[in-house]
């Protein structure tokens, strides 16, 4: 698997020649085409590309994935301390303590041949099984990275000084299922986001143009809002991601009482999941990463490699226990088919 050479890929970009690696954010801001990934715990790594070309996600080839078979997925909160979870968050609402809570879990199985897999052949089956506007590959083994995302939620894009974010609150099957607690849950973290970019941001240039746009992705619908902001004079990448990580959307309001809830209930690391996952092109003063969801990663160990996959929810004082594990399946069940080649990509995206 190591023979296989480092790559980025994102959308109809590849990136190769591995220049460069280091975690510290201020790199973003001086030259050359990067890879990032920042796990939701804080560790970065940012990876330096000599080539850059466009070049168009390859078709999957037969037997190019070899995935877990679908009933060896087991996952770090059963249903029952899924349920339970959510119900101490609605206590912490309750008395205080937070507004809302963004409460995961991280999915795991075996992969049948460790020494073969490859993440870039994952992202061109997932391509074709289930379309995304952030999807990418980072894969830099000796560094611990292999990361497939098909993210559908923008976490930062920089053009010069202006910063965008768009942040997803609410999700269901169609827009008949998404409820009032779903918008007010999208409001809620939208005024998250606005702190934080406005933290880095001029003083008045942060906007909303976009609040509760119903977005349409393969099999299910999102709340999608935006925020904008331009960047203060002396700000840049080290600035921005100590302002905004870890994402809003998938922390919660106030984000520091959110992640002390996050801490206590959930009970393994998130790792990729929930991070962020992009590229920065330095020369160009431009990047775009995604909240890194709908995304898998590889952790290889002395007794082979396991595959990983995040599901979550926003709990609110209205959230249902049930309605909530409901819905980290419905995010779930069209991935892990497709990773375990159970789903046969069509090319065709069921809305």
């Amino acid at each position: 698997m190591h023979s296989l050479p480092p790559l980025a890929r994102f959308g109809g970009l590849v990136a190769t020649d591995l220049r460069d690696v280091t975690s510290d954010p201020s790199a973003l801001d001086t030259q050359g085409f990067w890879a990032v990934v920042a796990d939701f715990e804080g560790r970065l790594v940012c990876a330096r590309f000599g080539d850059v070309r466009t070049e168009s996600v390859p078709a999957p080839v037969p037997g190019g994935w070899r995935g877990p078979a679908a009933g060896e997925w087991t996952s770090s909160l059963d249903r029952a301390a899924y349920t339970a979870g959510v119900r101490s968050v609605r206590r912490r609402i309750a008395a205080g303590e937070v507004y809302q809570a963004n409460l995961c879990r991280v999915l795991s199985a075996p992969l049948p041949d460790p020494a073969g897999a490859d993440v870039d052949a994952l992202t061109a089956l997932l391509a074709l099984g289930n379309p995304a506007p952030y999807a990418g590959t980072v894969r830099l083994p000796a560094h611990g990275v292999e990361v497939a995302t098909a993210s559908p939620e923008l976490f930062l894009r920089r053009v010069g000084r202006a910063v965008e974010s768009g942040p997803i609150k609410g999700t269901g099957r169609g827009p008949e299922d998404l409820l009032e607690k779903d918008h007010a849950e999208n409001v809620m973290i939208v005024d998250l986001v606005r702190n934080d970019l406005g933290r880095v941001c001029a003083t008045g240039s942060v906007t909303v143009p976009a609040l509760c746009a119903i977005e349409p992705h393969p099999g299910l619908v999102h709340l999608v809002s935006t925020v904008r902001g331009e960047l203060a004079p002396g700000t840049g990448w080290p600035e921005l991601l100590a302002a905004t990580f870890p994402p809003g959307s998938v922390t919660g309001a106030p984000k520091s009482s959110a992640l002390r809830v996050i801490e206590e209930l959930e009970t393994v690391p998130r790792g990729p999941y929930c991070g962020g996952i992009g590229w920065v092109d330095a020369d160009r003063g431009t990047g775009e990463l995604a909240v890194g969801i709908r995304t898998f990663w590889i952790d290889r160990g002395p007794g082979g490699a396991v595959l990983r996959f995040g599901t979550g929810a926003g709990i609110t004082w209205g959230s249902d226990p049930e309605r909530e594990w409901d819905e980290t399946e419905l995010k779930a069940a069209r991935l892990l088919a497709v990773a375990s080649g159970v789903q046969q990509p069509t090319g065709r995206a069921t809305q």
